[in-house]
């Protein structure tokens, strides 16, 4: 039977450039990630996803991908990572890599054959136009900061097709070379012990256009690819970067035979719209438009990641009211459509605001993740250029660079200064504090693994009466958890349906307060203002 591992996962996403410096050049490597493993396992975390840590020019992060085959030097060696993937796997951690094959960089040496000669085996590899297409003004990924997506090459003497940057040119996916060397790329990092793959920006991975005519999404793609990895692999997961609407999900699922895993972004933009509003019903009817999936496929959780929080599927209305809550500024937007911050500033350093956000993350269908540092509170930089406001070194103590590196210059600045600076935000500080917000993700980690029936269950919503309380039920093998959330400032109170099962009671297994004894079945339940609370059906 496949180990479906990922169903009840606790995905812990790392920047090993920002992480952890281990020989004082500034920059992280994995032999400081390697050291910081039994803090990722004590988070409680099952899985570590890395960002793009392959050779690159790195102007874009690392997604600007110059060998697939090479660690970027900065970071360590191959060996480096071969080692931090032993010792992670012996600690009960897998690890989930990158695959970015929308594009790669201008200087990837099949872009530089391809521009040099027009018969190249090589120029097919990319998607080229003699004259500048009409629609080159359409469809850009970073508006704003991008003024097209066909750029003219001299020596090419043609525009070559970039959705992203114009050092990012795209991969021609209708080429079976082309396709033959990702199944490659993926056979050698399964060979090395990764157990799957985040797949980055997956629809338009899977999209080619004919010389004439629009763009043509092949789904079925996806199936070849996972057909690969698992022959590769059973138990590996590929999980997609696709932010689509809900009647698109069934076309990456397939039948549980294509991805296995898909980024929620369907409840994300309305969880933010609901903490924004502080009302439960705009979370509520993104869970009720939530499609079904296969029962090999999951969802991921999350709240923030290494990009922009991108609002681009509500309404301009709904948009302007998160903007105005957690956005005021037009500095801390980012392409019309998204937000550049972290959590923590964007919920005011609120600590029961903070713990309302990491409890729907924890408690809501589907599998969470975690960016790094979100467990600590940290702050962004909002002088950073884009989504780099977000991609500052981890904070590990009051030392200088808050224990990131012993250079005189980091990779990037270390926030210094202000209620995020590491003097105030860090991790060996809230080690020692019981109280603190590490110490509470660690709990809702520890609990969340505890209760199957989360990643497992269904999510059945359930009436409350009150706008501002979202109330949900999961069921898996005689196992019932019912999980309250009070989005509202206000205390409240509430009756739910009656849940008896041979006269159970409801016990609380998790909650903001010290609530007086399990409830009946039947209600009423009391929440305090942002109040949470796990309850579970148990023998009365």
């Amino acid at each position: 039977m496949q180990n479906i591992w990922y169903k009840n996962a606790v995905i812990y996403c790392v920047d090993v450039e920002t992480f952890q410096d281990s020989n004082g050049d500034g920059v992280g490597d994995f032999r400081g990630l390697k050291d910081r493993l039994d803090y990722i396992a004590g988070l409680g975390a099952t899985c570590i996803w890395l960002l793009p840590f392959f050779a690159t020019p790195n102007r874009d992060n690392g997604y600007d991908i110059s060998d697939y085959y090479a660690v970027d030097p900065r970071l360590g060696t191959l060996g480096d990572f071969v080692e931090f993937t032993r010792l992670a796997n012996e600690r009960g951690l897998r690890i989930i890599v990158d695959l970015v094959v929308n594009h790669t960089s201008d200087r990837h040496p099949w872009f530089e054959a391809a521009v040099s000669d027009r018969q190249s085996a090589w120029r097919d590899w990319y998607l080229w136009s003699d004259e500048q297409p009409a629609d080159h003004a359409e469809g850009m990924v970073f508006p704003g900061h991008q003024k097209t997506t066909w750029t003219w090459d001299d020596r090419a003497g043609a525009y070559y097709f970039h959705r992203f940057y114009e050092f990012e040119p795209d991969l021609n996916i209708a080429n079976p070379a082309v396709r033959e060397e990702i199944e490659r790329i993926m056979g050698v990092w399964l060979q090395l012990g990764v157990s799957g793959f985040r797949v980055d920006a997956v629809p338009f991975v899977i999209e080619t256009r004919p010389r004439e005519g629009e763009w043509v999404r092949h789904y079925d793609y996806l199936g070849e690819l996972r057909a690969f990895m698992s022959w590769r692999r059973g138990d590996a997961v590929m999980l997609a970067e696709a932010n689509v609407t809900p009647d698109e999900v069934a076309d990456y699922v397939g039948d549980g035979d294509r991805m296995n895993m898909m980024f929620n972004f369907i409840v994300n933009q309305r969880l933010f719209l609901a903490l924004a509003r502080d009302d439960a019903r705009p979370l509520a009817a993104a869970l009720r438009d939530l499609p079904g999936l296969p029962q090999r496929c999951q969802w991921a959780s999350f709240l923030r990641n290494h990009d922009e929080l991108d609002l681009g599927r509500l309404d301009p209305a709904e948009r302007e009211a998160c903007f105005a809550r957690f956005a005021p500024d037009p500095d801390m937007r980012l392409y019309g459509r998204g937000i550049r911050r972290r959590l923590a500033p964007m919920l005011g350093n609120d600590r029961r605001r903070l713990e309302l956000a990491y409890s729907l993350m924890f408690s809501l269908p589907g599998s969470p993740v975690l960016w790094y540092g979100e467990e600590i509170g940290m702050g962004d930089d909002l002088c950073q250029p884009e989504r780099s406001a977000v991609r500052t070194p981890m904070q590990w103590s009051d030392e200088r660079h808050g224990g990131f590196t012993a250079a005189r210059d980091p990779v990037r600045p270390v926030i210094a200064d202000g209620p995020f600076g590491y003097d105030r935000v860090n991790v060996a500080a809230q080690q020692r504090d019981r109280r603190s917000l590490l110490s509470w993700v660690q709990a809702a980690a520890r609990v969340r693994r505890g209760l199957p029936e989360l990643g497992w269950g269904g999510c059945e919503l359930l009436e409350t009466g009150e706008d501002t309380v979202l109330a949900h039920r999961a069921r898996w093998r005689g196992r019932t958890s019912v999980i309250l959330h009070n989005l509202g400032p206000d205390p409240r109170e509430v009756t739910l349906p009656d849940l008896s099962d041979g006269g159970r009671r409801l016990q609380d297994v998790f909650s903001d307060a010290d609530y007086d004894g399990p409830v009946d079945s039947d209600g009423p339940v009391r929440l305090s203002g942002y109040g949470y609370r796990w309850l579970q059906l148990t023998a009365a």
